[in-house]
């Protein structure tokens, strides 16, 4: 699968551009295993780069002429560099765009160049394929121009793109498991301080099989920023009463069951999610260090509930899915996977009976919704890197 996807890209390369690549380079979509809702509340993520890629074939140019080349969308942008780089009407160019500009913006010094890019990483599938182009064209130009950035730098200058030319405030997650992604490891991430840890995720006789539910509700953002408000409230509350608290990170759930009252009834089901949420992370890296699948599949399925109850950003589509699989003995934990409202969920299954699976949800959602369902079989792999030159 990456082979043909590099060579495909490489190939249209030299036919758009008669020339071959100097470069070949390629990004990671990501999952996160547990820790949904949490990189804006002080909490930890458990994210881990996947097998889907994004491949970006390069070549300098000797002036600033640019040219960017989609392959799958078979759109073409072309620039110079040295105009002012504002957001287009193509989104995809955008983030391209954004990470230009950020570099830009710190002095950097970069010629012209051609890159022809396609994917692997399903769009819309919350699988982050944005960050994979951001920190993928970031690395390459890094690499190409020596322009001496750690991973860490490219991972904030992605997200600083999405902030700026694409006008969406995502968290640091899904560009930090993008660059930072290591073969067989999930990274346990503090969304705070960005410190991390690697923990072995060789899931032996099991699998992570993602079920894309093929709908995208568009509560997401509304549903997004409410959500940011109702914690904010829930936390400013929660500090009158216990001033020793600082972020949801030091508050326990006795403190949010105490404050029921003061809460309301919508704040106070936010808060104890939240709260919870934070707990399972550090629950799942210890059971990632034991092995113990079965606990890290009940911890998913606990997130799901509160997902879906608690902080209600789940959906019909979505919770049938999770509600499908909850029964099986091959399967140890589901859960909705990203911001809600639609996307995957991803699942701990049993190796060997992923097919079945599949068939059998496949047909029951179809009946349920007239939707086919779209699986991935995923394995965690590493961060954005250059594959040859």
């Amino acid at each position: 699968m990456k082979k043909k996807l590099i060579n495909h890209t490489s190939e249209h390369f030299e036919k758009i551009l008669q020339k071959k690549p100097e470069y070949i380079f390629l990004s990671p979509g990501r999952i996160n295993i547990i820790g949904e809702h949490v990189d804006y509340n002080d909490g930890f993520v458990m994210p881990a780069a996947i097998n889907k890629y994004i491949c970006f074939a390069v070549s300098k140019n000797e002036d600033s002429q640019c040219t960017l080349i989609a392959k799958d969308l078979n759109e073409a942008y072309k620039f110079d560099l040295n105009d002012e780089l504002k957001p287009i009407d193509k989104m995809w160019a955008n983030y391209i765009l954004g990470v230009l500009h950020q570099l830009k913006k710190k002095g950097f010094k970069m010629s012209g160049f051609n890159i022809v890019f396609s994917s692997t990483v399903p769009m819309g599938a919350g699988l982050s394929s944005s960050a994979a182009l951001e920190c993928g064209i970031g690395y390459a130009m890094n690499k190409m121009f020596e322009l001496d950035l750690s991973k860490e730098e490219i991972a904030l200058i992605g997200q600083k793109a999405e902030h700026t030319f694409a006008g969406v405030n995502c968290g640091i997650m899904d560009q930090f498991a993008s660059v930072f992604g290591k073969k067989n490891s999930v990274i346990k991430l503090d969304c705070t301080t960005l410190e991390y840890q690697y923990y072995k995720a060789d899931f032996k006789k099991y699998s992570l099989l993602l079920l894309d539910s093929n709908v995208k509700h568009t509560h997401l953002t509304s549903g997004y920023n409410v959500r940011r408000q109702e914690v904010e409230l829930g936390l400013a509350i929660i500090k009158q009463h216990f001033p020793e608290v600082r972020t949801f990170r030091n508050c326990t759930e006795k403190i949010v069951l105490d404050l029921e009252q003061e809460l309301g009834p919508i704040v106070f089901k936010r808060c104890l999610f939240v709260v919870k949420e934070i707990q399972r992370v550090l629950d799942a890296a210890d059971a990632l260090t034991n092995s113990d699948f079965k606990k890290l599949g009940q911890l998913m399925s606990e997130a799901h509930k509160g997902l879906s109850k608690e902080y209600e950003v789940s959906c019909d589509e979505i919770d049938f899915l999770v509600d499908s699989v909850q029964h099986e003995k091959t399967v140890l934990g589901a859960r909705m996977m990203g911001g809600g409202f639609g996307g995957c969920s991803i699942n701990l299954v049993e190796k060997g009976t992923e097919d079945e699976l599949i068939e059998r949800v496949s047909q029951q959602y179809r009946t349920a919704f007239g939707i086919e369902l779209k699986p991935y079989k995923i394995k965690i792999s590493k961060g954005t890197t250059l594959y040859k030159n």
